[in-house]
């Protein structure tokens, strides 16, 4: 019996660790990675000796070798993750479940055959199934999740597994342990498969939730696009009807030109042309990039700057074709800008501006806004993008950005100096870059970018 515990308990450690290397999106290469996870299946098959043998008649010694293996265990997961939050350790207990009910169906085959090898084997089958089904089915998607998806509800979801896990102690080992309570068998089956059920049902709401917010965005984007687009229609009309008109009346400013030339009134010719030049400039149709979306999103808000009272100084480079999804792209920049404006607009009138620099090329993306402040910015510890003041980590909108930035494989940082605010956002495509760089980095980047490309300011 004690040898069948102890391969038991080191088998469910090993695809333990198997789980949190396939399902963790790694901080550490490979190797390291690998490393970290042996060593803790060293220091558990060690604890586990401990408490299955040395001390297996003390109750204090088996419940404080086991918190301290729960421990291990989720540090080691929140060592190796790339982004340490919430979500993983929503993985690791998830993983600790997953185990659990592993093992307890081997140690059913085993009390009910009384066969170690027989039980052992289909320990390892049962591990290996279930992993191998998971694997398939949700792995992409709890890496996606980490790269991309928001973080600020996985708190709460947490609290599934740990009830979880804490119901299966219960009912296998206290107050009276499974082999001692064979009745309890066909309860604790129906509780596994309540365990999978329920977790389809948390994974199909956070896919619908994150679903809706990515719907909710598209469709702020789509309406100011659409918006945009009418705004536009609207004009050029009015501008091919105006000019029409021009057209038509120009032989007559013509005819009247010569005659204020042959008279000698040459103000009287001045305010004609002035008026002329007038008409064209009013009808002229403002263009600040090639792309049509992004070139649409700065019209809307810079005319929304314009009613504020907030100058905008731009230097826009955006082609028309983007290496990015140009609707991403546009509402990052709609996104970004908002916030400025937001920030500015109850300034002294000398304070409302708003710095736009944005250069979206074939090898590299950068988009840096500047602004004045007054009120206090806190900035989020794990993010380093400012929290929104109306509560919460941030906004929608700046988790739309750090999402976008991630997808991208951009860096992305905020910092305050001399009274402005700066937000920057870089990548470089043709590396393929998913180094994530500090705000030092990025000022690098961005005074590389600008020795290149330089700095032009339209007021």
């Amino acid at each position: 019996m004690e040898f069948y515990k102890n391969i038991s308990y080191m088998t469910a450690q090993a695809f333990f660790m198997f789980f949190i290397y396939l399902f963790i999106v790694h901080r550490f290469s490979r190797w390291k990675t690998a490393g970290i996870c042996i060593v803790s299946f060293l220091m558990l098959s060690v604890t586990d000796l401990m408490k299955l043998n040395l001390f297996s008649d003390s109750d204090g010694v088996y419940l404080a070798v086991t918190i301290f293996q729960i421990l291990l265990i989720q540090s080691t997961g929140l060592l190796i993750a790339e982004k340490r939050n919430s979500m993983v350790l929503f993985i690791g207990l998830t993983a600790s479940n997953y185990v659990l009910a592993g093992t307890i169906v081997s140690s059913v085959l085993y009390i009910y055959t009384n066969r170690v090898v027989l039980s052992l084997a289909g320990s390892v089958l049962i591990h290996l199934v279930i992993l191998l089904f998971l694997v398939n089915k949700i792995r992409d998607i709890w890496h996606a999740y980490q790269s991309v998806g928001s973080m600020q509800n996985w708190w709460l979801l947490c609290l599934i597994p740990a009830l979880f896990y804490c119901g299966f102690a219960f009912l296998t080992m206290y107050p009276c342990r499974l082999e001692d309570n064979l009745q309890s068998v066909p309860g604790i089956l129906i509780f596994i498969v309540m365990m999978f059920v329920s977790y389809v049902i948390v994974f199909r709401y956070v896919e619908s939730e994150s679903n809706r917010k990515s719907a909710y965005w598209k469709n702020v984007l789509f309406k100011s696009y659409i918006k945009g687009l009418e705004n536009q229609y609207y004009l050029v009309e009015q501008a091919e009807k105006n000019l029409k008109i021009l057209r038509h009346d120009m032989r007559h400013y013509s005819g009247m030109v010569d005659l204020l030339l042959e008279q000698g009134e040459y103000e009287e010719i001045r305010k004609v042309t002035k008026y002329i030049n007038d008409v064209a400039d009013e009808n002229r149709i403002t263009k600040y990039c090639d792309n049509l979306i992004v070139n649409t999103v700065l019209k809307n808000m810079t005319e929304k700057a314009e009613t504020l009272g907030i100058e905008v100084h731009r230097d826009i480079l955006v082609p028309r074709e983007v290496p990015v999804n140009g609707y991403e792209l546009a509402s990052v920049v709609a996104n970004l800008f908002e916030n400025a404006l937001f920030c500015v607009k109850e300034l002294k009138e000398e304070k409302r501006y708003v710095d736009v620099k944005i250069h979206c090329l074939q090898d590299h993306l950068l988009i840096h806004m500047q602004n004045a402040y007054e009120q206090e910015i806190r900035f989020d510890e794990r993010s380093g993008l400012p929290r929104s003041r109306a509560g919460g980590e941030h906004g929608l909108g700046m988790q739309s950005v750090l999402a976008f930035s991630d997808k991208i494989g951009g860096n992305i940082g905020a910092y305050c100096e001399g009274g402005i605010f700066h937000i920057m956002m870089f990548a470089k495509f043709q590396d393929n870059m998913r180094k994530k760089g500090n705000v030092s980095d990025l000022k690098k980047c961005y005074t590389e970018t600008n020795t290149v490309s330089g700095y032009k300011e339209d007021a």
